[in-house]
């Protein structure tokens, strides 16, 4: 008796394709793998091209601020003249006219803690009211907010003179610092952040344990806005501390004049008979007045992109 034959099964080879294949998928050429991220050259162009638009009048002014007024006229205005004339610009800066730039500077920095400051507290309460209570006339309200918006500031100019003008505060400080407080794009700012920031349950629960609507604002909401507040100082500040037009047509008092009206009328001496040439001292002046501006956003950026952010992911 024979007895029964076997045969051996073959090997099963690996798959290679369909499901449960053993190789790694490819990746499509061309196409970004995840978590990396997109490149577009258009967009790469365009952006190379606003920062050369953004940092090479800043490097003009740099460079030509190390000239004396007759190496401005001899030399290339994107390269160093043979005298480095920076500490002694600076220094007649400060002591020109018996020292008016320093009046200057005190000016402007008085119209930015009133008027930016002003502003930015403002915007914090009632982007806070508008966002977390209900009240009659709230829509009506927000229209006005995002119609403000649009106005630009020298379309007001003329009627807010006139308006100073009737109640006799033309020519004084507070003709600049009472607009300055008027900021319609940081209250739409703080609204928009106060209500993605601030949690309604956590506003409900201390007003359940007993607390006031003031301490709730400065103790709960006020440490949550922290980034928008920021956000907002920063902007009004900038706005502020740049205000030409409104100054130009409130203050004939050189006494009040800010920076930026100061240094205008330093530049059109040279076209006055007898006036000083002092184009050195003009470009000193205006690199010494966009110091302080850079210092605060590098300072703060932390704080101003996190509130530029507010809003645009919804949870």
């Amino acid at each position: 008796m024979s007895s029964p034959l076997t045969t051996a099964s073959p090997s099963v080879p690996a798959k290679t394709s369909g499901p449960g294949r053993n190789t790694p998928r490819l990746r499509k050429p061309g196409k970004p793998s995840a978590g990396k991220p997109r490149r577009s050259v258009l967009l790469t162009v365009l952006t190379s091209l606003i920062v050369i638009y953004t940092v090479v009048p800043l490097i003009w002014l740099a460079i030509n601020a190390t000239k004396t007024q007759t190496g401005l006229a001899d030399s290339s205005g994107m390269w160093f003249a043979d005298d480095f004339a920076l500490w002694d610009n600076i220094r007649d800066t400060f002591t020109y006219d018996d020292g008016v730039f320093t009046r200057w500077l005190l000016n402007t920095l008085m119209y930015v803690v009133l008027g930016a400051g002003g502003a930015t507290f403002l915007a914090v309460l009632g982007g806070y009211a508008l966002a977390k209570f209900d009240f009659p006339g709230k829509r009506g309200i927000f229209a006005t907010v995002i119609g403000a918006v649009a106005v630009p500031g020298t379309a007001l100019a003329v009627p807010t003179f006139l308006m100073f003008s009737k109640m006799g505060l033309t020519d004084t400080p507070w003709a600049v610092i009472i607009p300055s407080l008027v900021s319609p794009f940081g209250l739409y700012l703080m609204w928009v952040f106060a209500t993605e920031a601030i949690p309604t349950e956590l506003l409900e629960a201390a007003r359940i344990d007993g607390a006031g609507e003031a301490r709730i604002f400065f103790t709960v909401a006020l440490p949550l806005l922290a980034p928008g507040i920021v956000t907002v100082l920063l902007f009004t500040t900038v706005a502020t501390w740049n205000n030409y037009f409104l100054p130009l047509i409130m203050l004939k008092d050189s006494d009040w004049y800010p920076l930026t009206l100061g240094l205008s009328v330093w530049n059109s001496q040279a076209e006055t008979i007898g006036g000083d040439v002092i184009f050195n001292l003009v470009i000193t002046g205006s690199l010494l007045t966009i110091l302080p501006l850079i210092a605060a956003f590098l300072l703060l950026q932390k704080y101003w992109q996190s509130g530029l952010a507010a809003g645009s992911v919804k949870e």
